[in-house]
């Protein structure tokens, strides 16, 4: 079955770059220009998301209320299109599950289609999450021993909830034991959404074979035990927010969010050396922004520690001093980069545009 699309936006340049944008994934889009016609269609058919403009707020409220209590479309991912006089986290309470600020970017409104598209698909798909109470520690950026529960899991993904959340898109760091294991799980995922009571949607991204065999054996042991009510799949009518959706992302609001798209997923051999000396350190570069990036190593340098990145692709080599940010231990860290020229930083935004190619082969 295709996918379909409804876009309610009267704003012609918006119109036009969702339009090819949701061309591009496979999306059906019908276009409406007036919340009326909006909502007769969205009675007479189903679709799999709604792009809401928000200009006029109270009525997109209006018919987001009307459409999460509707028979039809009460499902639907759906995605608000906002500006910086809008209240932004009443529209997250009241159902929108993205954001895109205009004036539109082309690059984030794909980014975040790209992530609806994937909701709609995890959303089709039969997948087995099991409820679970249990206390961990996180860490991102320049945080650590961050609090949080997990409410929910599954062998691609997790959801907590914590008083700090992290940024969507970011990485983040688990430590955690299962209820009735004695073996501590360490692992690493992405943020792909949260919300503004403080849950938050992970996806694993990397997972130690020690780690992956305590997740494996636990819910196999669950699923064994539990009756098969308890396994049944969580449905869009239960509490979305505490949904494990490994295809969920939300642009938020924050300065951090917004700041952390500008980063360029990649997956890049490196070697880094420290300061005064000459043996390398293999490493790989999973993220890279005009003013650092992130190295995944299990033998991490200490936090302000000065050192030189090394990165080989088929084209070119980099070489860059750069200075420890944050650290979190048996995974990586993060580096700032030390940029005295004008070259170096034609270098790194060649490699930005490397590790771009890179996630558009992927995709």
């Amino acid at each position: 079955m295709a996918l379909s699309s409804l876009l309610l936006c009267s704003d012609a340049a918006a119109v036009q770059v969702l339009s090819r944008i949701f061309q591009e994934l496979g999306i059906e889009v019908a276009i409406c220009a007036d919340p009326h016609t909006a909502q007769t269609q969205l009675g007479e058919r189903q679709f799999n998301a709604l792009v809401l403009d928000c200009q006029d707020e109270s009525a997109a409220m209006a018919l987001l209320k009307w459409v999460k209590t509707s028979a039809t479309n009460r499902n639907c991912i759906v995605i608000a299109l906002v500006n910086g006089g809008n209240a932004v986290q009443e529209i997250f309470r009241k159902g929108a599950n993205f954001v895109l600020y205009k004036p539109l970017s082309r690059e984030r409104a794909l980014h975040s289609l790209h992530a609806a598209r994937a909701l709609i698909r995890q959303e089709r798909r039969i997948s087995n999450r099991v409820p679970v109470h249990t206390s961990a520690s996180i860490a991102y950026g320049g945080k650590e021993d961050i609090a949080a529960t997990i409410l929910e899991l599954n062998d691609t993904g997790l959801g907590v909830r914590t008083s700090d959340a992290p940024p969507v898109g970011g990485k983040v760091y688990f430590q955690f034991t299962l209820p009735g294991q004695d073996s501590e799980v360490r692992l690493a995922g992405e943020v792909m959404w949260r919300d503004a009571s403080g849950r938050v949607g992970i996806r694993f991204q990397n997972v130690p074979q020690a780690s992956r065999r305590i997740l494996q054996q636990w819910l196999k042991n669950r699923a064994s035990t539990q009756p098969a009510s308890d396994s049944a799949v969580i449905t869009y009518e239960d509490d979305k927010s505490t949904r494990l959706s490994a295809g969920l992302g939300l642009l938020s609001a924050s300065a951090p969010d917004r700041r952390n798209l500008s980063r360029r997923p990649c997956r890049l051999g490196a070697e880094i050396y420290r300061a005064q000396d000459n043996v390398p350190q293999r490493c790989f570069l999973t993220d890279i922004s005009s003013g650092g990036c992130y190295v995944e190593t299990t033998d991490p340098f200490p936090t302000g520690s000065e050192l030189l990145l090394v990165v080989r692709t088929h084209d070119f080599k980099l070489s860059i001093a750069g200075k420890v940010q944050s650290v979190h231990r048996a995974f990586g860290m993060g580096i700032r980069f030390t940029l005295t020229s004008d070259r170096e930083r034609q270098q790194v935004l060649r490699l930005i545009n490397c590790a771009e190619e890179q996630d558009r082969l992927v995709r």
